[in-house]
């Protein structure tokens, strides 16, 4: 036989059998994959964090926080200090460099007791508004909180909330706060959404080597199939002339004929969407950052200070509450070697809060010339350019808070750093916040085209025109579904078929 011939044998084949066994997953991808555009995967995102705490109070509130860092105990410098409420009442939250959290009771300047039952019920009303609550005993790790950054708070402690909104509420062992909620009518969305899509029902832990190489050779699989099913419909349609039947497809069984020929109108739309899921797991770390990831402490210039006029809250607080903002979260931080408060609202917006010999001054956000001092440290590499982002670009942008990265704060203005690395990474510094919001090279910018584009279609016009764009993934969703069900109905008669011949 032909070389050539033997070759499309094979891609008959391939198509055939790897879409006999891939169709009905097919089938429930594309089903969850509508359902993720409206119900996301459960996470608490800040905005809902934050909404849920009340505000400081100037008066009489908590003793200095330099004094509350030196009573907890914390060996060397602190990683982070926070002021913010635990079932209602303000409390200290410091990290060391270990990792693990001190909380201090920001009235007494005391240790806080251990979280127990009793305290998880308390936080989980606070945040709950005052709902009835019960306690649903602690878990190390389950179907929601397989994320990486609750490993610090774990083991978890449980509350579930009843009455018209219920929900499991995720308490931390380390703080007392709550760390994750999952409403109840999301949890059951995502049975047939995100948990259904991801394959969740095989992932273990955080880290679950044998759930990732299970996606990887799936999409993988189903990539192939794609591929070969283009090859295939292409091949069998006649572009010019017709068949004997008189159509332009050979096959005369309804199921074949639909099969064919959705499958020539939607094959493309397949192809990316599997394609982007295998990239999605970044198999064999092809994204992976190659070279040196910008030195965060190195911008930051030291470890949080709270010192002077910065070290005592009520001081802080005066100048806000003046210019009508209402602090709900207070967090000591350094740039470039100078100190500063991030305070938070209930709403998410926040100010910079910076002394001086004079006093002190609130901002609501940082000037480039500010941020550049410490930036510069980030890479031991030049600032190639340097560009203040007043809009989303292709890289840099929110999302709504359904997505996978819907909890991720992408806020402007921003400063958007080029470095003259090897890698050519650019950094993106939330100017609100002085974060180092995001940082990509090279390898992790092809990868967001690979994966995120291909697959979510989020560049900002897209996602500015949001009821468009839905419609339009719904309906190639559709094809896809299409695609895929007589994709079932084929394999069906064939695995029948064979059966009954093997017997």
């Amino acid at each position: 036989m032909h070389f050539g011939t033997r070759a499309k044998r094979l891609t008959y084949l391939v198509h055939r059998w790897t879409g006999v066994a891939g169709c009905l997953l097919m089938v429930l991808w594309f089903i969850s994959g509508v359902v993720m555009l409206y119900v996301g995967y459960p996470k608490l995102t800040p905005w809902e964090r934050l909404g849920a705490l009340p505000a400081l109070q100037a008066a009489a509130c908590c003793v200095p926080a330099d004094r509350a860092l030196e009573r907890s105990g914390v060996q060397g410098a602190a990683q982070s200090l926070v002021l913010s409420s635990v079932r209602g009442a303000p409390h200290y939250l410091i990290r060391g460099q270990d990792g693990a959290y001190r909380v201090m009771d920001a009235r007494t300047g005391r240790p806080a007791p251990e979280v127990d039952e009793q305290a998880a019920l308390d936080e989980a009303r606070s945040f709950a508004h005052a709902a009835p609550v019960r306690y649903g005993g602690t878990v190390f790790e389950d179907r929601w909180t397989h994320s990486r950054g609750l490993d610090a708070h774990r083991p978890l402690l449980v509350a579930q909330v009843q009455g018209r909104a219920p929900a499991t509420l995720y308490v931390s062992s380390a703080t007392g706060q709550v760390v994750m909620d999952a409403p109840l009518s999301q949890q059951r969305w995502n049975y047939v959404g995100a948990w259904l899509h991801w394959l969740y029902m095989f992932r273990n832990h955080a880290v679950d080597p044998v759930w990732s190489w299970l996606v990887i050779a799936l999409s993988a699989a189903g990539t192939v199939s794609a591929v070969t099913g283009i090859c295939v419909g292409l091949w069998r349609w006649r572009f010019s002339g017709r068949y004997k039947s008189g159509g332009k497809s050979p096959y005369r069984a309804p199921w074949m004929r639909w099969h064919h020929i959705t499958g020539l109108l939607f094959a493309g739309i397949v192809f990316t969407w599997i394609l982007s899921g295998l990239m999605s797991m970044n198999p064999l770390g092809v994204f992976n950052a190659a070279g040196a990831r910008p030195d965060r402490a190195a911008y930051q210039g030291g470890p949080p200070a709270a010192e002077g006029v910065l070290a005592d809250p009520a001081r802080i607080m005066a100048p806000l509450q003046a210019q009508g903002f209402h602090a709900v979260e207070l967090e000591w931080r350094m740039l470039a070697g100078q100190p500063y408060v991030l305070a938070r609202n209930a709403a998410g917006g926040s100010r910079l809060v910076i002394g001086s010999a004079v006093g002190i001054r609130v901002l609501e956000h940082w000037e480039d010339a500010d941020v550049m001092a410490g930036a510069s440290r980030l890479l031991p590499y030049p600032v190639a350019s340097a560009q203040h982002m007043a809009q989303y670009d292709s890289y840099y942008y929110s999302r709504q808070p359904e997505a996978m990265n819907g909890a991720a704060e992408r806020r402007l203005p921003a400063l958007r750093l080029d470095f003259g690395d090897p890698g050519q990474t650019r950094v993106y510094i939330d100017l609100q916040s002085g974060d180092v919001a995001m940082s990509l090279d090279h390898r992790q910018r092809v990868g967001r085209w690979l994966f995120n584009f291909l697959h979510s279609w989020d560049i900002p016009w897209m996602l500015a025109a949001a009821h468009w764009r839905d419609a339009v993934l719904i309906l190639l969703s559709l094809g896809g579904l299409l695609v895929s069900a007589t994709g079932v109905v084929i394999g069906y008669v064939r695995l029948r078929t064979w059966l009954k011949a093997w017997r």
